[in-house]
């Protein structure tokens, strides 16, 4: 429970109706969307301005309670989960588009403005945020730059980090600080918001920020590329690149993904095939021809048994739309979803796969596999049912195994989804000893008393999730 002390003074910086402490409101937000994961926050504060954080954020620090800032609890790394208690911050108030700048192609938000509404906004004006996870109709922004989300048009376009140009941050002792600017040029001093981008809220909270927008592409073409062959279709991808193409977007669908996004959303896609490749393009309408025939040629010639252009809006949204439930469709088949997103080069997507499905074997899990597959980033996803605890056993060692082939092809533990609680135990086998010191020592010096975030991306002493109590 809260010292009285304490609560009283929060209700004081935000007012009561923003401090709540129920066992309702706590249970609501002891959670987000990581399986097996839960611990119940001490209150929930919803503060209204970035002074209010200033002061909640010296609160937390005086009286040493820790400090979980969240969105809308989209993550999969745990890292919005209270597993050492204290507070979790909302930004049910800060939720504002507060200007888009047409002249310098900018749109300057609040962090629990929703990820789809500023996408809404700026297209309605001609203007393009590319970033685009799956969970962007309900994710916020500030989730996104926590996390650095990536998506579907990551290949092309790039990631959240690619697209914050300024962020207004509260520091750990509650000073307030902007980094960058609306500027094409800025090498003045340390580069604070890449830093601060993809934190997972460890060493500040952001209250506000600039984000880069470029022109919308005048045209989009979309095609499904089917195979019997799950390496040939691994093998298009890297073709694909090869060629000198980089298509908006390139997705990768095995045959039990298939079968449950079809069950799911009912739009008529091929279940009888072992894989799919769900391939976009933009821009001009001449450049868009000329790649997507290009595209097809390569797929045809790398064995796909069949390759169909959407021939309406329509169409091609219900494909993007299915490929952005996988998650959903998955989390039908049992109580729980594993979903991971080992990422390798792209030239190792077919030795990727084929390990993947080798491993899941190995230890009598089925894993269905989807993913970016254009930028290396592919999805193992695991449904299955946590009260059986030799299935999660099996389940943790076949992730584990994962892990390493992924590092040991060139790759890495986490793509786009952070590292969290969830992948803080494998952190050390991408970054080394030195590199986890030299992490430490940017977190020490940022927040010296420990109050942001604590507990994620540095391991703990157990690889196994948890379910934690308060």
């Amino acid at each position: 429970m809260l010292n009285a002390e304490f609560k009283e003074r929060l209700i004081a910086a935000v007012g009561k109706s923003n401090v709540e402490d129920s066992n309702a409101s706590r249970l609501v937000y002891s959670y987000d969307a990581t399986p097996n994961f839960q611990a119940l926050p001490e209150a929930v504060v919803s503060p209204r301005s970035a002074g209010e954080v200033s002061q909640v954020v010296k609160l937390c620090g005086q009286y040493s309670v820790p400090i979980v800032p969240r969105g809308s609890g989209t993550n999969l790394c745990a890292g919005t989960c209270p597993t050492e208690g204290g507070i979790v911050l909302l930004f049910k108030h800060l939720n504002k588009i507060l200007e888009i700048d047409e002249e310098n192609l900018t749109v300057t938000v609040q962090p629990g403005a929703l990820t789809l509404d500023i996408i809404h906004e700026v297209e309605a004006l001609g203007l393009f945020y590319p970033p685009d996870p799956s969970s962007m109709k309900i994710s916020t922004i500030g989730g996104n730059i926590s996390e650095n989300s990536g998506g579907l048009r990551g290949l092309k376009y790039g990631v959240t980090r690619d697209y914050v140009m300024a962020l207004e941050i509260v520091l750990a002792n509650g000073d307030i600080i902007r980094t960058g600017g609306k500027l094409a040029k800025d090498v003045a001093g340390y580069d604070f918001t890449r830093l601060f981008v993809g934190s997972e809220g460890t060493l500040g909270i952001v209250t506000e920020a600039t984000l880069k927008l470029i022109p919308m592409p005048e045209s989009k073409s979309t095609m499904l590329a089917m195979y019997q062959d799950l390496e040939a279709a691994a093998k298009s991808v890297s073709a694909i690149i090869s060629g000198k193409i980089i298509p908006a977007t390139l997705e990768f669908l095995d045959q039990p993904t298939l079968k449950a996004v079809e069950d799911f959303a009912n739009i008529g896609l091929p279940t009888d095939v072992k894989a799919v490749l769900l391939i976009e393009q933009d821009g001009p309408e001449d450049l868009v021809a000329r790649d997507m025939q290009k595209m097809a040629d390569i797929c045809k010639k790398e064995q796909a048994v069949s390759v169909q252009l959407a021939q309406t809006d329509q169409e091609a949204e219900a494909l993007r739309t299915a490929r952005r439930s996988a998650l959903s469709a998955l989390a039908r088949l049992k109580p729980a979803t594993i979903l991971e997103d080992a990422t390798v080069p792209r030239s190792e997507i077919a030795n990727m796969v084929r390990a993947i499905n080798e491993i899941a074997l190995k230890y009598r899990v089925q894993i269905c596999t989807f993913g970016h597959a254009g930028d290396g980033n592919l999805h193992p996803t695991a449904a299955v049912d946590a009260r059986d605890h030799d299935e999660m056993e099996r389940v943790e060692k076949a992730f584990a195994e994962i892990f390493e082939k992924a590092i040991e092809l060139g790759g890495t533990i986490t793509g786009e989804h952070g590292v969290g609680e969830m992948k803080a135990p494998y952190l050390e086998l991408k970054l080394g000893a030195a590199g986890i010191s030299a992490m430490k020592a940017v977190k020490n010096a940022l927040d010296p008393g420990n109050i942001m975030n604590p507990g994620k991306v540095f391991a703990k002493d157990t690889r196994k999730r948890v379910v934690v109590s308060s």
